[in-house]
């Protein structure tokens, strides 16, 4: 009788720690905000000039967008800073390849 018994605990035990076991963990998605990104700024402003649109007036917000990439990174802000110059100085014509390079360098790190 006590052997019975032991048998149906153990075999509930098993069931137990089978069922637990096989649950998968659930996948959760991560949404990464453009405002965590001192870059987002930044590349879009390049993306339209890649597609072509002339500087207009958020060229006096370049200073503001190296200053934000400076505090995270350093050396990409001074990346920045020193494309946008180019692209402020580049003729029409160059200035969408000059915006592509950039955003080229610019790129999200994946690590």
């Amino acid at each position: 009788m006590f052997r019975r018994s032991y048998l149906f605990a153990g075999l509930a035990l098993a069931a137990v720690i089978a069922a637990g076991c096989a649950r998968s963990a659930k996948e959760k998605n991560i949404e990464v905000k453009a405002s965590n990104d001192p870059l987002f700024q930044a590349r879009s402003v390049l993306e339209r000039y890649a597609k072509g649109q002339p500087p207009s007036s958020e060229v006096t917000s370049f200073p503001k967008m190296v200053e934000d990439v400076r505090k995270v990174d350093p050396a990409r802000a001074d990346v920045l800073q020193k494309g946008l110059e180019e692209i402020k100085k580049a003729s029409p014509t160059a200035r969408a390849a000059k915006a592509k390079e950039l955003l080229e360098k610019l790129k999200p790190s994946m690590t």
